[in-house]
């Protein structure tokens, strides 16, 4: 059935994510920072766009957002502009920011102080992901407020789960982190390793994607390490964000992450080269030209 929805945030995953609700027949708002890529999205998928989430917000019964960090996330929620204000009883606001649990226990406490639901729903499946409306959402909330929300962001998501209480989505989101770290280094090494050892790199990625070191990444992003190409993709700068949230959670729960710990480190050498927009496969490079 057809929701009256707002989406705040259109970046590289929001703008597509907000266009798979148009195209599922949603009623859609759209709110972003700059405004001329709200305007763009209008004119690309229909719908509207408001100067302010609490505009976009208003009326809507479903709010999604999708922003940078803790700190946007708070700056687009709060505040007589923000999206709670404009949010009604029983509305449900679900946030796709890959975000601390901190900050989603805390505005889980402030929704249901204002009588709307709050789910925290970080994705993965990155920029193909929400482009082809196949994501992975691991949420964090009720299951009443799930109930309402599913069948609608189901519109960009190819699995959604409901993976305990407010914080349990942005916990998996980092196990997810947690192991793309440790798997990237892995895959680096090994294929340099082939590279080094005169194997037809490629033919090794072909034979062994077969069996059990198979991966994502290898299947993905394979072939481009091998040819030095990392202008796509997830951002180191992106990774080295969530990385930093691992491991500040660790710290409060006594999980050791000695690989995460090392593998950030690698990443902010290629900071250093200037390749914080390269993608995470970019480990490979180190390697390569040390």
């Amino acid at each position: 059935m057809a929701t009256k929805a707002a989406f705040i945030g259109l970046g590289v995953m929001g703008y597509p994510m907000a266009g798979h609700l148009k195209k599922a027949g949603h009623d859609v708002t759209v709110y972003n920072r700059t405004a001329a890529k709200a305007e763009a999205w209008v004119k690309e998928y229909g719908g509207a766009s408001a100067t302010t989430p609490a505009a976009a917000a208003a009326g809507a019964d479903i709010v999604c957002a999708c922003v940078g960090n803790d700190d946007d996330l708070r700056s687009v929620v709060y505040g007589d502009d923000g999206a709670f204000a404009g949010m009604e009883k029983g509305t449900v606001f679900v946030d796709h920011t890959t975000a601390s649990a901190i900050v989603a226990r805390e505005l889980d406490a402030a929704a249901g102080d204002a009588g709307f639901g709050f789910l925290d729903g970080p994705v993965s499946g990155g920029q193909a992901g929400a482009e082809n409306g196949v994501l992975t959402i691991m949420v964090g909330g009720e299951e009443k407020d799930f109930a309402k929300a599913e069948p609608v962001i189901s519109a960009y998501g190819r699995a959604v789960t409901l993976m305990g209480p407010a914080g349990s989505g942005q916990l998996t989101k980092m196990v997810n982190q947690i192991c793309i770290a440790g798997l990237v280094q892995g895959l680096s090494e090994g294929l340099n390793f082939a590279v080094k050892a005169g194997l037809d790199a490629k033919l090794v990625v072909d034979v062994i994607s077969k069996g059990a070191a198979q991966s994502w990444q290898m299947e993905n992003r394979g072939e481009t390490m091998i040819d030095d190409k990392f202008e796509h993709g997830f951002a180191v700068n992106w990774m080295r964000k969530d990385l930093g949230i691992c491991l500040e959670e660790s710290r409060k729960n006594g999980a050791r992450l000695p690989m995460a710990a090392v593998v950030d480190q690698f990443y902010a050498q290629i900071q250093d080269r200037g390749g914080g927009r390269w993608d995470t496969s970019s480990l490979m490079r180190l390697l390569t030209t040390p």
